[in-house]
């Protein structure tokens, strides 16, 4: 086999590579030779088949093989030998100077060139010399209490009445929306509670049931706000026929410990509890995402280095069709963004950059320091996304189990987490108390 190196700038290579002729024949004999005492052919015993007639049937099908076989046990050879990490598989293409014929035919030379990026090489720099803050708020009793009122108002009982409904009545209602006169998909509903004034339906539409009496039958007008979420919807105007099966009236409600066992916990303060501590877990994670950003935004100050440029284009074109897509079905422009299309990209690139770069860096470290993610902690994060599919639990486990891809997807974000752990556990990290606003205020660059 010879190796050339025909390409050497920066992190790009290029080699050129020549297996004989020869070399591919004889894998060829002796793959033959393994076939033909299994092969089962007419007019031969088995074991007897001449290799000349097997080569006649098969060989080209065989040297086809096995050419693909040697190119890629070739190209690991080569990279190995060269101690270098590509940062993709190499992409190979054959030389024209080689004939397709002869090649299969074993009357030719192997001679292909593989193209590939390396990963950058750069040193792990002392992480005891980061500083940073991590913002944290603490839980005020007015929060929880906010809170148990809103769980307490959901759970309101609610008294049937005669008589006209109000702001803050209960209605329910059968309804069926039309727009142009035509009941459209979603648009209709039987038996559905709505409390007046709450706002869970469209603008206007509880205002124009209040007055309404059980066995009325309304027509509300309405118009769907331009932002609402189904574009066929957004913007249009609809038409409701209700008709009103029964009116309730809010009852009384003493939050208390009687309550609380209701709701299948021992007592109030138990309730408060947990919401203290489901409060504090929201704080938590805000604080987290603050003290990382700020971690990546110093490791991205530190690191510099080339990186593989088609890295950076394969993050880019993933980015820019999210952008474009989120775009497109929210019916803007760049121009409603109060940019341009060439800016934009610009600046996409960048985060793109800055992802692989700190992709890079967090892969090295975990390498260098042997963090491991554990198969436990893969099917913690597996159970957890087939709890996102109601009813498709088991089509979820199988998918993720059968495509390795899909479930590095899962391993990668736990190995990340846990590479920023160590790094912060080498940092010195301060904490700021900040008011609640502060700590889940998002910055401008975020």
């Amino acid at each position: 086999m010879q190796v050339t190196e025909t390409l050497s700038e920066g992190l790009k290579r290029e080699l050129k590579l020549v297996v004989p002729a020869h070399d591919l024949s004889s894998r060829l004999d002796q793959r033959l030779v393994e076939m033909k005492d299994r092969v089962r052919i007419n007019g031969f015993r088995p074991g007897k088949v001449p290799v000349a007639h097997l080569r006649r049937l098969v060989g080209r099908q065989e040297m086809a093989q096995i050419i693909d076989n040697v190119i890629g046990e070739t190209i690991r050879k080569v990279v190995e030998d060269r101690n270098e990490r590509p940062a993709l598989n190499p992409e190979v293409k054959l030389s024209e100077e080689v004939e397709a014929e002869k090649l299969v035919d074993g009357e030719a030379d192997l001679i292909f060139t593989a193209t590939y990026e390396l990963l950058p090489a750069f040193e792990i720099q002392d992480f005891s010399t980061i500083a940073v803050e991590r913002p944290v708020a603490e839980v005020a009793e007015t929060e929880v209490d906010e809170q148990l009122a809103r769980i307490a108002e959901g759970n309101r009982p609610f008294v049937e009445k005669e008589g006209a409904a109000a702001t803050g009545d209960r209605v329910t209602i059968d309804f069926v929306g039309k727009i142009d006169g035509e009941a459209f998909e979603g648009g209709s509903g039987e038996g559905v509670d709505l409390t007046l004034g709450s706002g869970q339906f469209i603008p206007g539409f509880e205002d124009q049931l209040v007055g309404a009496s059980a066995g009325d039958a309304r027509t509300v007008e309405v118009a769907f706000p331009a932002e609402y979420p189904a574009k066929h919807l957004a913007g249009k105007a609809a038409t409701f026929d209700v008709t009103v099966k029964s009116v309730s009236a809010p009852g009384e409600l003493v939050v208390d410990d009687e309550w609380a066992t209701k709701l299948g916990l021992e007592s109030l303060d138990k309730l408060k509890e947990i919401l203290r501590d489901q409060i504090r877990s929201q704080y938590d994670q805000a604080s987290r995402a603050k003290v990382k950003r700020a971690l990546l935004d110093q490791l991205d100050g530190v690191y510099q280095f080339d990186l593989p440029e088609k890295l950076v284009e394969g993050e880019f074109e993933q980015i820019w069709k999210q952008v474009v897509d989120e775009m497109t079905q929210a019916g803007k422009s760049f121009a409603d963004e109060n940019t341009t299309e060439e800016a934009a990209k610009a600046d996409y690139r960048r985060i793109a950059e800055r992802r692989v770069r700190l992709g890079l860096v967090l892969s090295e470290v975990g390498e260098k320091n042997e963090v491991q993610v554990t198969d436990d902690e893969v099917s913690r994060a597996l159970v957890e996304r087939a709890r996102q599919f109601p009813g498709q639990e088991r089509e979820v486990f199988e998918y993720y189990r059968k495509t390795p891809a899909a479930l590095a997807t899962l391993r990668a974000p736990l190995f990340e987490e846990k590479v920023v752990d160590f790094i912060l556990g080498k940092a010195q990290v301060t904490d700021k108390t900040v008011a609640k606003d502060e700590l889940f205020k998002e910055t401008e660059e975020a």
